[in-house]
């Protein structure tokens, strides 16, 4: 990442502090069960880190239109309380070891007590998200919430085979952008917006969630294992087509198409290795492809926040596709 995106990173870090740790401490309490077991699940998991980029961006949506009740550090924890839920179920699905370096909660607590942990933390931000006295509040997290178990489902069929583009679209719509977008349009609700600047503030989580989920999935093929805190291809392990793997799939060879149907159906790189792929998706251009459609989800994003008024908090929100394509992990 370049210097100047290091330095805005950390502009926008001190924009937020004070309200992040707000959420923080709100997580830790609301996570907070009579039942050990959930509250130490909780814990390990919140103590992992991340990136905390969802409670951001409904920190950046309701400042940049004017709000800063204490609404937004209640919500920032909900969409926390959401995302690490899907978090636990993702890891438990997916049979991971490893989740940001470190044992999935599943290889210490096992899968039985980590899928009820997850149900809890679900039905507990909906019993926070209560506090706000607000429909429309519910209706988001409740339509959110169905999505991101569609999309798992989804996901779930189509392991081993290959997808088409719309697919995919569909698919890290549901897992991703969703969350990204109902962040941005609970700003929106909070600071009483009308249903224009609404629609805009959705636009640009949409665009920015689906590009953030591009970039990460271009990373799990071609970072290493030290970077990611986890295997690398994890996806193609798992039998799941992303975006330059499809491209490959459609404007590639035949033997191309073979090498990576063969991993797909294998769900290991037993007859064709990670190097192989690595090589396919280079020589088709797939990864640049992938990234092209990143940077247009990115603009499309940027080109959503012409309906706020200047601020600081614009500026950061601006700001925020650059980090996204910039990652490396």
């Amino acid at each position: 990442m370049s210097t100047l995106a290091i330095a805005t990173a950390k502009e926008v870090f001190d924009l937020l502090r004070d309200d992040l740790s707000a959420i923080e401490r709100e997580f830790s309490n609301d996570a907070v069960s009579s039942v050990a077991a959930i509250t130490d699940i909780s814990d390990y998991l919140r103590e992992g880190g991340g990136k905390r980029i969802r409670p951001s961006l409904l920190l950046l949506s309701a400042k940049a239109q004017g709000y800063s009740g204490h609404g937004m550090i209640r919500l920032g924890s909900v969409v926390e309380m959401i995302h690490t839920a899907t978090l636990v179920h993702d890891d438990i699905i997916d049979a991971a070891d490893t989740r940001r370096g470190r044992p999935s909660a599943n290889t210490t607590w096992g899968n039985a007590k980590c899928v009820l942990a997850g149900d809890w933390l679900y039905m507990q931000a909906f019993r926070v998200a209560l506090d706000e006295r607000n429909f429309k509040v519910l209706d988001l997290l409740i339509g959110l919430t169905q999505q991101m178990v569609e999309g798992e489902l989804l996901q779930m069929e189509k392991l081993g085979h290959s997808i088409i583009e719309e697919e995919y679209n569909d698919l890290i719509y549901r897992k991703t952008a969703c969350l990204f977008e109902v962040s941005m349009r609970l700003g929106s609700e909070l600071a009483g917006a009308t249903e224009e600047v609404e629609e805009q503030m959705g636009e640009y989580g949409h665009s920015l969630g689906m590009a953030f989920q591009i970039v990460d999935d271009v990373l799990d093929l071609t970072a290493t294992e030290e970077v990611l805190g986890k295997p690398v291809a994890s996806d193609l392990r798992e039998g799941k087509a992303t975006l330059a793997v499809i491209h490959s799939l459609e404007n590639g060879t035949d033997a191309d198409r073979k090498a990576i149907e063969m991993v797909l159906t294998d769900q290991n790189f037993s007859r064709v290795t990670h190097a192989e792929i690595v090589s396919i998706l280079t020589r088709n251009g797939s990864v640049d492809h992938a990234m092209g459609v990143a940077m247009r989800y990115a603009e499309t994003a940027r080109g959503a926040l012409s309906v706020l008024p200047e601020s600081e908090f614009k500026r950061a929100l601006l700001w925020v596709p650059d980090f996204v394509l910039a990652r490396e992990k």
